[in-house]
């Protein structure tokens, strides 16, 4: 391993030390070993595939999970962190990539939760009020202390997040792809509140797959692969490509995989689609072979846009055809037998039965043609999906596994096997790499290919800029629930230049 000292490394002992941090759970040895260390004030990102260990070894320092090998030490004091308790009082905070609000609930009545301010036997909400003004103060954004949480932007609920952290006199603050929903805009004003954290000495562990954010916030890299440290880099002596490199364990020479473009007639077509005020009067194309990219700002009307195509909302106006034949879609069913399939943005909670097997998933949208007089033919069924595993690369140690224990990668690639299956005609794609690592988005993007390839309309829904631009045949962009731009040439345009359309 590249061992690199940071430049503020000064103190005799770091922040933050996990040495030889080893777990398994039935069937996977998540951890084989892992060091990390993390000095007060510093940025270590946290890179890796899904699967590489990086949530595991977040568990394990957030109390979630025990250790069975390894020690932690806190300020050169070893700590025993074996509940989520133990380590808030050792100072140390996780903020997952999904929320842990009470929607119900306000800003600072989240932030003392079980932790609440009393007084003579009841509660003081002035002064957990107070202490919340103050910590948001300390952030420097305003907020509605008044508003329930789920009437919050996705920004906003990130923000009572870091707050909620710091009520507990955080040293150790984890991130977990804490941008995955944020504009450009709240990204950078992200990136402003974490330098003042970074000020206070504050030590953040930040795990993204964007390199752009990693290169942009971090002072040091760390690499996982397979449950075992690769490699410790300052970020400033490392280039993109050795880190994607070094994360799949062999060379990727461009992130998005190129193709010959054959595009056919029109399969899709969408007129005049309209729900209050989300979706005002929407009309586009999708053409067989194409890849047509819909983006915009968080609450532009995407997703909305695509819910009406499906079925799952109930349009105010507007037609939708399919090779020219008009579809009456009033819900998801009909819009499966009509050949139009839906990867939501939401995997965990839209995509997937958490609870149930990664086979059951698979098998939910295609029971009727795996079944026989009302009965699952189960050797059938076992063989589909083992092709489908083997196509994707899909990590399982075998088909009973929940769907709750994969990592994001192979969550997502378990709800494309599904609609693969179904030969659908259409397909939406959601957010598709949202939560994935470089090496599966690769292979994601490959599969979208093969399926234009063969003729297939691909309406691909993403904030991810690149992304459009590395994958789309043509732009459209949305504002406000109207279609504010479409780019047709994309030999010239910018990440700008779609931004204004967004925003314009």
């Amino acid at each position: 391993m590249n061992e690199v000292m940071p430049g503020n490394a000064h103190a005799l002992a770091p922040l933050l030390a996990m040495r030889g941090m080893v777990k398994s759970f039935p069937g996977v040895q998540a951890l084989r070993g892992v060091d990390l260390t993390l000095n007060a004030g510093e940025v270590l990102a946290l890179l890796g595939e899904n699967g590489a260990g990086k949530s595991t070894l977040i568990k394990l320092l957030g109390g979630a999970h025990p250790a069975d090998a390894g020690s932690i030490t806190v300020d050169g004091r070893e700590v025993d962190l074996r509940s989520p308790k133990a380590a808030r009082e050792a100072g140390i905070a996780v903020i997952h990539q999904e929320f842990n609000l009470v929607g119900g609930l306000t800003a600072s009545q989240n932030m003392f939760l079980g932790q609440e301010t009393a007084r003579a036997g009841f509660l003081d909400q002035r002064q957990e009020r107070r202490r919340a003004a103050e910590l948001f103060q300390r952030l420097g954004v305003e907020m509605d202390l008044d508003l329930p949480c789920n009437r919050l932007s996705t920004a906003q609920q990130q923000l009572v997040e870091i707050a909620k952290a710091l009520v507990f006199q955080t040293k150790i603050l984890v991130m977990d792809e804490p941008t995955a929903a944020l504009t450009l805009q709240e990204t950078q004003r992200l990136f402003v509140i974490i330098n003042d954290l970074r000020r206070d000495g504050i030590g953040i562990i930040y795990i993204s797959h964007r390199f752009d954010e990693i290169f942009e916030i971090s002072d040091r890299v760390i690499v996982l692969r397979d449950g075992a440290n690769v490699s410790e880099h300052a970020i400033s002596e490392v280039s993109r490509s050795r880190l994607i490199e070094q994360m799949v364990g062999r060379e990727l020479k461009n992130e998005f995989p190129s193709r010959s473009v054959s595009i056919g007639q029109p399969r899709l077509e969408v007129k005049n689609l309209s729900r209050g005020r989300a979706v005002q009067d929407v009309g586009f194309t999708v053409r067989g072979g194409e890849i047509v990219a819909l983006t915009g700002l968080v609450g532009s009307g995407r997703t909305e846009t695509a819910r009406l195509i499906f079925g799952a909302d109930r349009r105010d106006s507007g037609e939708i055809q399919l090779d020219g034949r008009r579809l009456e879609i009033r819900n998801p069913r009909q819009a499966i037998a009509a050949g139009i399939g839906l990867l939501t943005e939401d995997r965990k909670l839209q995509g997937l039965v958490l609870g149930a097997s990664v086979r059951d998933n698979f098998s939910l949208p295609n029971l009727a043609r795996l079944s026989w007089v009302g009965f699952v033919r189960k050797r059938v069924e076992r063989e589909e999906f083992a092709g489908y595993v083997d196509q994707l690369k899909i990590r399982i140690p075998h088909q009973e596994q929940r769907a709750r224990n994969l990592s994001g990668g192979n969550q997502q690639k378990v709800v494309l096997a599904k609609w693969l299956a179904r030969n659908c005609e259409v397909l939406i794609f959601d957010e598709p790499t949202r939560g994935v690592d470089v090496g599966a988005k690769y292979e994601i993007y490959e599969l979208m290919n093969q399926l234009a390839a063969r003729g297939k309309a691909i309406l691909m829904i993403s904030s991810d800029l690149p992304e459009v631009l590395g994958m789309a045949d043509r732009i459209l962009v949305m504002r406000e629930g109207r279609l504010t731009g479409e780019i047709t040439d994309l030999s010239q345009v910018t990440q700008e230049q779609i931004m204004q359309y967004a925003v314009a």
